[in-house]
């Protein structure tokens, strides 16, 4: 495997034809590859996140994170627009979904795409990775412990969204979904009201709960990182990549 790669920020249009600012990572070959959207958490377009991208071309796809916050201003810290969102409960669902689908058509329109975009969500970005599913035509989603899919938020969280359930029936792809068996967002039952949603519309899907870890296992620089559970977590991820998004 050859992982030399170019990465850095690249402009890109957005919903109704936003300009976002994102981060972009490719491998410098000329091989066929298909592309990965990384949808970042709730804390906002951070240093972890670009390091995810990075890990995604080191692997052979061309991956792209969107900042989602670019509306609150050029120039403004990540956490300021973090926190102004927040405030705002959250990125419109609709907005999310023109938004991912304005990065996978430009992940599409690289030199070498093969033409198959997954898509993968961490924390708020789990939830999101669903509503994408079920919204756009895209080839392998994953989500990894994506809270509110099923079960409403609490009044006092900052993310105040519909559940996502009923839209189930018009999941495009399969879906790997990664959770903690001590997350409380999702909890255990959320997760176990989801996969049998799924199993009665037949959707394929596959769903892995991890014992001792709890929300956020994947974060390296969080508190609630496990690493055990993310170590077999990203085998699993890039096992269902390989299968979905391959030439």
């Amino acid at each position: 495997m050859n992982d030399a790669m170019w990465a850095g920020t690249v402009t890109v249009a957005g919903h109704e034809q936003a300009e976002l600012e994102a981060y972009l990572a490719r491998p410098l070959g000329d091989g066929p590859r298909g592309g990965v959207v990384v949808i970042h958490h709730l804390p906002g377009y951070d240093d972890a996140t670009k390091e995810i991208v990075r890990r995604f071309a080191a692997r052979g796809y061309a991956a792209i994170c969107p900042n989602l916050y670019s509306r609150e201003g050029a120039g403004v810290s990540p956490d300021d627009q973090a926190a102004a969102v927040r405030a705002k409960g959250g990125v419109p669902d609709e907005q999310l979904v023109g938004d991912v689908a304005g990065v996978a058509a430009y992940l599409n329109s690289l030199d070498h795409a093969n033409g198959r975009i997954g898509v993968i969500g961490f924390c708020s970005g789990g939830r999101q990775t669903f509503l994408v599913a079920c919204s756009l035509q895209i080839d392998a989603a994953v989500d990894c412990y994506g809270a509110f899919v099923v079960n409403t938020p609490p009044a006092e969280f900052p993310l105040q969204h519909e559940p996502l359930i009923s839209k189930a029936a018009d999941l495009s792809c399969p879906l790997l979904g990664l959770f903690g068996a001590e997350d409380k967002y999702p909890g255990p039952e959320e997760v176990a009201t989801l996969d049998a949603e799924l199993e009665r519309l037949g959707k394929e899907h596959e769903f892995h709960t991890f014992e001792g870890a709890g929300h956020a296992f994947f974060a390296t620089d969080r508190p609630a990182y496990r690493p055990a559970a993310a170590v077999e977590g990203w085998k699993k991820i890039f096992n269902f990549y390989g299968h979905h998004l391959g030439a």
